[in-house]
């Protein structure tokens, strides 16, 4: 290997050792991601506040992005040279390979980014939907019981009031007919 080395033009080596680096540099990035690690973590002591949103954007510019640029300009260069193609040929292409696989990885972390749900409950999506009552709710809203409901797809136990003349039981069957500004359901029977 040592000898191959020495018999490359000052390109080729370049390009070899761009490749080599920022691959042994990928392969650690990808270690640390996948066991938790991330570049992110490394802790400094710098004081600073910096407000406003923090959600994922579409971030082309990045550590990582710019690692798989490298590694990929070095393989794409690499092959070039293997298959006989002009010096300069050879960086255009590589540089557009590198290009693509930062705009592929960049649109990789940013739809993977918006694929997290914020877990928000909006009451306002318990309207209309039927429940059971778990605690006694007491008549023309007297005293707060709950209900089993199922909200944004998830099965949850929330407070409710009613107008109804009798007092709700465990096991009623009931619909969601309003929410209060404090995020009190307002329910009625449904077998009445």
């Amino acid at each position: 290997m040592e000898l191959g080395f020495e018999m490359m033009t000052l390109f080729e080596k370049i390009y070899w050792v761009t490749a080599i680096t920022a691959s042994i540099i990928l392969i650690i990035l990808l270690i640390m991601t996948f066991i938790g690690g991330e570049i992110d973590d490394i802790e400094g002591d710098v004081d600073v506040e910096i407000e406003g949103d923090t959600g994922i954007e579409f971030q082309f510019l990045s550590f990582k992005n710019l690692v798989g640029f490298f590694t990929i300009f070095g393989w794409s260069g690499i092959a070039c040279l293997d298959a006989g193609v002009a010096k300069g040929l050879t960086v255009v292409i590589s540089v557009i390979c590198g290009l693509l696989m930062m705009l592929a990885m960049a649109s990789l972390f940013y739809y993977l980014g918006k694929l997290q749900s914020s877990g928000t409950l909006k009451l306002k999506n318990a309207l209309n939907q039927i429940g059971e009552v778990y605690l006694t709710i007491g008549a023309n809203r007297k005293s707060i019981g709950k209900v089993s409901i199922n909200v944004q797809g998830t099965l949850r136990e929330l407070e409710a009031l009613t107008n109804a003349d009798k007092d709700l039981v465990q096991g009623d069957v009931v619909v969601v007919k309003e929410v209060t500004a404090n995020g009190i359901l307002i329910v009625e029977p449904i077998n009445n």
